[in-house]
């Protein structure tokens, strides 16, 4: 993902299904918040100010296109104007933009954080704060981008861009997810965050974002449980594996797991000998997967045994599809 480094997650083909989630979740937005939209420096379209560092906009224009996000999964970015306040505190900004610029980001967020120590009251020292969150998030310091995020937001929380220190909040938890075999304690973290800002701020580019990798964190999230599930059945303690399966029916419904997790219910089901639960969850699965590898599994598991999927509204399973499609 960005510079190179592999996003930690499953593998190859998970990386896959979560970039075209990603791809189909940000489809109906039609611009990135990219570098000259952030951070009250306006849009780089009218040119840079005398001094400036401003780096040209990206091929495009100013506005740029969602591509690039939907093809990285990294972070929106804050915008990198130079300031053209008076000196000494200009030229002390625009040396940690620089850095910045250059991919010097150590350095560039000890020269921010300066910045905020010898002008601690000035517009600049609130810019910097961010910057610094920013600059720690690019050398993966994700504790350091964390305080500093959580610290603007202590002392600016109802600053026009509070948003983006509640993103980069979210962006630093979600860059740590972990593969499936390991602690998730972290996915759900990053899950909590990235739904914070879709219900914070509603409609900005921002929480397009957010709700993309929300999508990816859930699914992550029943991968877990599918997981562990399946070591349960493997073992044969099938009470314990349903109740995984279950996790998956009632908190993950939407997520790519579910047909899979039906299916591990009717062969768990069937296991103990509770026929009527495993054709219910057989039912569902035809009924909301008819054409799925999963349900013809589960269709030849139950005629094995001369039974046919058979709807039970007093199943839990239905009833926990109920709400959405209805027998």
């Amino acid at each position: 993902m960005r510079r190179g480094k592999p996003f930690r997650l499953a593998g190859a083909g998970f990386r896959a299904v979560t970039l075209f989630a990603a791809a189909l979740a940000m489809s109906g937005c039609t611009s990135q918040v990219d570098l000259y939209d952030y951070l009250g420096g306006g849009s780089s379209a009218s040119g840079a100010t005398t001094g400036s560092t401003t780096p040209a906009p990206p091929a495009g224009g100013a506005g740029g296109s969602s591509a690039a996000l939907q093809t990285t999964g990294t972070a929106l970015a804050p915008d990198m104007a130079a300031a053209d306040d008076a000196k000494p505190i200009a030229d002390l900004y625009n040396k940690a933009l620089k850095n910045l610029q250059n991919g010097s980001y150590k350095e560039a967020a000890k020269d921010f954080s300066e910045v905020e120590r010898q002008h601690p009251y000035s517009s600049w020292a609130t810019r910097a704060t961010l910057m610094t969150a920013y600059a720690q998030y690019q050398r993966n310091a994700y504790d350091d981008a964390m305080n500093a995020s959580q610290r603007f937001i202590t002392l600016h929380p109802g600053h026009k861009d509070a948003v983006y220190a509640y993103y980069l909040l979210a962006m630093c938890q979600y860059e740590q997810i972990r593969d499936v075999k390991r602690d998730q304690s972290i996915t759900e973290k990053a899950l909590t965050a990235l739904d914070e800002v879709s219900r914070r701020f509603p409609g900005t580019n921002y929480a397009h974002d957010a709700e993309a990798k929300a999508v990816l964190a859930r699914d992550h999230l029943a991968g877990k449980e599918m997981e562990v599930g399946r070591y349960y059945s493997r073992k044969k303690a099938y009470l314990a594996g349903i109740n995984r399966y279950k996790t998956v029916l009632t908190r993950y419904q939407t997520t790519s797991h579910t047909p899979e997790a039906l299916y591990r219910l009717t062969e768990a089901y069937m296991a103990l000998g509770v026929r009527a639960e495993a054709q219910a969850a057989a039912a569902v699965l035809g009924h909301n997967y008819p054409n799925s590898d999963w349900y013809k599994d589960a269709y030849q598991l139950l005629a094995n045994e001369g039974l046919q999927p058979q709807a039970n509204s007093g199943s839990w399973i239905s009833q926990a599809f109920s709400s959405i499609n209805p027998f």
